[in-house]
């Protein structure tokens, strides 16, 4: 099944790469690099030239912080969304929210993809999706609430209960009317997971891409990389490409990143390798 998000359609093995773009004052990884209008603008420049198909603007930290009401955060992405529509036309535009409220404004302005990474919390999610022909990712969190850590979960089976839970928001999506081309299904990386979990979830993409609903992982310099080898935020871009050279292999479709360029270069490889993408040169024995 293709993915089809806004005016792009993207091929069943086409990986794509979604780009992060933080509106927040408090990232995790940039500490607000591009909380201000103009960085941010020019991140999304220069992730759009490094092979950047879709664009995923966060008003709110992923983690525990300073509490951001619906408002604020609306503030921090409606009118960035419409100006990235309006200098970039074609690309994908998602943003990372859990608010229905959010949705619809986003929505308004130009959004083409609504990235629940806090797995169906708000359930009116994706009706907005619906209302507006948006996509939608469907994320397992583990019922954790937004902006939690985990603590001391456990899981029978980690990946039956990603099944479990991505599968029937994605159902439940699609009898809303969101379209069935337009969703995907995310492991949920260190969401409501501890290290552990989210090797296994790794390992495990291969149950997930079977089920024919194309796969979205973010993995970028994240907690499961960094205690994996040891590393703090800044020191874990080889780890997250070995991880992503993985999922690519393993069958991940979208990947969400930090770093587009390396990892454009990491999907390129793992295609050419797999036979799905012929060497961009082909000069060795040649001359």
């Amino acid at each position: 099944m293709a993915l089809r998000l806004g005016t792009r359609e993207f091929a069943e093995r086409e990986p794509v790469i979604m780009a992060i773009v933080n509106r927040t004052p408090d990232s995790f990884y940039d500490q607000g690099a591009t909380f201000t209008d103009e960085p941010a603008l020019e991140r999304v420049a220069q992730a759009v030239e490094d092979g950047a198909a879709i664009i995923d603007i966060g008003g709110v930290k992923a983690g525990p912080g300073a509490e951001v009401s619906a408002q604020e955060e609306i503030r921090r992405t409606v009118d960035f969304v419409a100006e990235v529509r309006r200098r970039h036309p074609d690309v994908v535009i998602s943003v990372d929210t859990w608010r229905h409220e959010v949705g619809e404004a986003v929505c308004e302005a130009g959004a083409d993809l609504l990235n629940d990474a806090w797995g169906g919390v708000d359930p009116k999610l994706a009706e907005v999706a619906a209302r507006y022909g948006a996509g939608l990712v469907c994320t397992h969190a583990g019922g954790a609430q937004p902006r939690t850590r985990p603590h001391r979960v456990g899981y029978d089976d980690v990946m039956a209960d990603i099944l479990d839970v991505t599968l029937a928001l994605a159902e439940r999506a699609v009898a809303l009317g969101v379209r069935r081309d337009g969703v995907l299904i995310d492991p949920g990386h260190d969401f409501g997971k501890n290290t552990r979990h989210s090797l296994e979830a790794t390992r495990r993409l291969p149950e997930m891409t079977a089920t024919g609903w194309p796969v979205l992982v973010s993995l970028s310099n994240k907690d499961f990389v960094g205690e994996s080898i040891d590393r703090p935020v800044k020191e874990r871009l080889i780890g997250t490409l070995a991880a992503t050279a993985v999922s690519a292999w393993l069958g991940a479709q979208v990947y969400r990143v930090h770093e587009v360029a390396e990892t454009r270069q990491v999907l390129d490889m793992v295609a050419a390798i797999a036979g799905h993408r012929p060497p961009a040169v082909a000069r060795r024995g040649l001359v």
